[in-house]
């Protein structure tokens, strides 16, 4: 056995509605919880405990959806609408990773910029130069941030230098998952169209055929914006929605993760719901873009699985933290234009999406609970200068949720191993 054990204010989920605390010992064998204790099993007594004092242990956070290649014109462009901030940023942007040496500089500060902010695992856009997204996935192999990365696709509707052209948009996608899929240990290749407007429907027949031949995930964007959506419906005028188009390819299965979700229909929702997709909330983009509040309540009752993106660089903080906090702040703003019918998100809801709901994608993590793999932060929450004896371990999480940043984080663990 290769027995870790931390001491210290622990707190994680086990569902949804109510954090789970303990001041005690997290017991790890090799990668594995082997679970929480108030007081250390005799069984332990004669390993070494790491004893961090009064910080906080949580699980990992996890990141659903994020473009590293917008990474270099995060914070700019944000009093545009999508359409207009795409031409003017995202696709110029995106060309210049053609470049190695330009996407050398960007994906090493990108992925340590990740990691620096507690994101353990993340599920990321490139661009459609498959030479620069491997260099992508080597960097997040090197700083220990795991999860799906995609060579994005587009056929149309994209500017000529970042149209790929069908056939060659497929054949270069198969060459890179030949190339990534058994390479990494914490990696791994995505099917990623960009989304249904830029995508012709024999590029969308082909990812999917790629997904199932590959066992992928498929990461992409659904029912954003109202303009997007119009011509999604003038291209597939007898289907009800984005979701029925990329269910209709094959897109939409229990590893799919689609971002945002901000117009859903009802029967959008139901078929969410059955194939098991995971939706990435992305609170700081919606609003940056202008693209509106999605019905997350709705979507929780249907029992969709809901994690957290900072849509980088829609949003311009890669702090999950950040997210969890305007998670809740858009709720309450969808409360008040529902006439208060859909309750607003509590701390332990968002806690939970950018943990437990958000690591189902990669498998068991995001929890303490006994058999899941050890990802883990450990905060450190002094810097407030507030008298810690007079809170619970619930309300110092809290205020790290809405005040705190990477200042916060003082050690950070990936499958069993601290970077």
């Amino acid at each position: 056995m290769s027995i870790k054990i931390l001491k210290g204010n622990i707190v994680y989920s086990e569902t949804s509605k109510k954090l789970k605390t303990c001041y005690g010992y997290l017991v790890v064998d090799g990668e594995l919880i082997e679970g929480v204790y108030e007081t250390l099993p005799e069984c332990y007594q004669d390993y070494e405990v790491k004893d961090l004092g009064d910080r906080i242990i949580i699980p990992g956070l996890y990141d659903l959806h994020l473009h590293a290649s917008q990474f270099p014109y995060r914070g700019l462009g944000l009093d545009m609408q999508l359409m207009e901030w795409l031409d003017t940023y995202a696709f110029p942007t995106e060309a210049r990773f053609s470049d190695l040496e330009f996407a050398e500089k960007y994906y090493d500060r990108f992925v340590q910029e990740m990691a620096k902010n507690g994101t353990c695992r993340a599920v990321i856009f490139s661009s459609i130069h498959s030479e620069s997204t491997k260099l992508l996935m080597n960097k997040m192999e090197q700083y220990g941030v795991g999860g799906f990365v995609g060579k994005i696709n587009m056929d149309m509707l994209c500017p000529d230098y970042l149209n790929e052209g069908t056939d060659k948009s497929l054949e270069d996608t198969e060459r890179w998952i030949l190339e990534t899929k058994d390479k990494y240990d914490l990696v791994k290749p995505c099917i990623t169209p960009r989304f249904i407007p830029t995508c012709s429907s024999g590029l969308l027949q082909g990812l999917g055929k790629l997904a199932n031949k590959y066992n992928l995930a498929t990461h992409s964007h659904i029912s954003e914006d109202i303009d997007e959506m119009k011509i999604v419906h003038d291209r597939y005028p007898e289907l009800d929605s984005d979701g029925e188009v990329y269910d209709k390819f094959g897109l939409l299965t229990n590893r799919t993760v689609m971002a945002h979700c901000i117009y859903p229909t009802a029967n959008e929702m139901d078929l969410l719901k059955i194939r098991g997709v995971t939706i990435a909330h992305c609170p700081q983009s919606n609003g940056n873009v202008a693209a509106g509040i999605p019905p997350i309540r709705k979507m929780l009752n249907k029992g969709i699985n809901i994690g957290l993106g900072s849509d980088i660089s829609g949003g311009y903080s890669l702090c999950i933290f950040r997210a969890m906090s305007e998670a809740v702040y858009l709720s309450k703003l969808k409360w008040l234009e529902s006439k208060k019918k859909d309750d607003f998100l509590s701390v332990a809801e968002v806690f939970y999406m950018a943990t437990k709901a958000g690591g189902k994608l990669f498998g068991n993590v995001g929890s303490f609970e006994k058999g899941y793999i050890f990802d883990a932060l450990v905060l450190d929450d002094s810097n407030f200068y507030v008298d810690q004896e007079n809170l619970t371990i619930e309300e110092r999480l809290e205020r790290i949720i809405h005040l705190g940043d990477d200042r916060n984080i003082v050690q950070r663990y990936v499958s069993g191993k601290k970077y």
